[in-house]
Parts: C-alpha cells; sequence; structure tokens
C-alpha cells in the first residue's frame, strides 16, 4: 500500500513541483521543450534496447535456452518507456536507468536475484504433483515428473530410483535454503 500511495500521490506532487521550479528558473515553453525531446529520445533508447534484447531473446530460444534475463530487461523496457513518455523529470530519470544499457543489466540482475529467492513455482512442497490440483501422471504438471513419488521416479529401463532428502527449512523460520 506504502507503494501505491508514493505512486499515485507523492509521484506526482513531486514532479509539479520540480516543474514548476525548472519552468521559473529557465522558462516554461524551454521546460515543455525539455520535457518534449526527453520523450523523443527515451522513445528512441527503449526502441532500439527493444530490438536488440529480442534478438537476444530469439536467439537463446533457438538455442533451447530459457530468455529470463531477457524477460526481465523487456519488461523493464516497457516500464521505462512508460516513464519517458510520463512528463516530469523524475520519471525520465527512473526511466533512463532502466532504459540505458549499463544500468539495465544491473537493475535487472538485482531484480532476477530478488525475484529467485521470492518465487516458489506452485504445488511445491510436500504434496507436490497432488496439492496444486495436478494428477499423479505427467499429463497435467507442468512442472514434470514428480520427484517424491517412488513410482513414477522410474528411469527409461522401468528401475525405480530410492534416495532420501533433508528438508532444511524446518529450521529456519523464513523457510528458505541458504
Amino acid at each position: 500500500m506504502r507503494f501505491l500511495f508514493i505512486l499515485f500521490a507523492v509521484l506526482p506532487i513531486l514532479e509539479i513541483a520540480l516543474l514548476v521550479n525548472v519552468g521559473n528558473i529557465i522558462g516554461g515553453w524551454n521546460t515543455i521543450g525539455l520535457v518534449i525531446l526527453t520523450a523523443f529520445i527515451g522513445a528512441y533508447f527503449v526502441k532500439r534496447e527493444g530490438i536488440s534484447t529480442l534478438q537476444t531473446a530469439q536467439a537463446k530460444m533457438q538455442r533451447n535456452e530459457v530468455p529470463g534475463k531477457e524477460l526481465v530487461e523487456g519488461l523493464m523496457l516497457v516500464v521505462a518507456g512508460v516513464l519517458l513518455v510520463t512528463p516530469g523529470f523524475i520519471t525520465d530519470i527512473i526511466g533512463f536507468m532502466f532504459a540505458l544499457p549499463g544500468s539495465r543489466h544491473l537493475l535487472a540482475a538485482q531484480a532476477s536475484k530478488h525475484m529467485k529467492m521470492r518465487v516458489v513455482a506452485p504445488g511445491m512442497g510436500a504434496g507436490f504433483g497432488s496439492g496444486a490440483g495436478f494428477n499423479q501422471t505427467n499429463q497435467h504438471n507442468p512442472f514434470g515428473q514428480n520427484p517424491f513419488n517412488a513410482s513414477q521416479s522410474k528411469n527409461d529401463n522401468g528401475e525405480v530410483f530410492e534416495g532420501e532428502f533433508t528438508d532444511n527449512t524446518t529450521n529456519n523460520p523464513d523457510k528458505r535454503l541458504k
């Protein structure tokens, strides 16, 4: 809620105050021209970087690799495009940070790291394969075989693999593996 409040209430007030102050210093028409110029420059960067990111993602998919980093960067470019066409200097600064390659790569790496720590696939856990609406066969399970069900843990020869695992999250209060 705090983030939404800042985004929709505080940020527009700060943008208006900054636009008025810059307008008083360099003039109203110059301020409008500067806002329009940053929108055009930003749109150019977003288009150029978007095409580059799309080509990299397509190349990774052709090599049967998951373009995770490229998807995060693509999302950042969409946000950058919206921020850069929104009138204001604060949104332009944030938008350019998302659009320029150096800062975008750094921010995308941090976002990916953060998401890897937060995202858990649905249905993972003790009841994997059955608790999330999946039956015990692979046909309805998008994650493949259930590694905890011995009847499914067979290799191509029909041999059953047996093993043990230790749940290291039980002693950890935030339930994360470290």
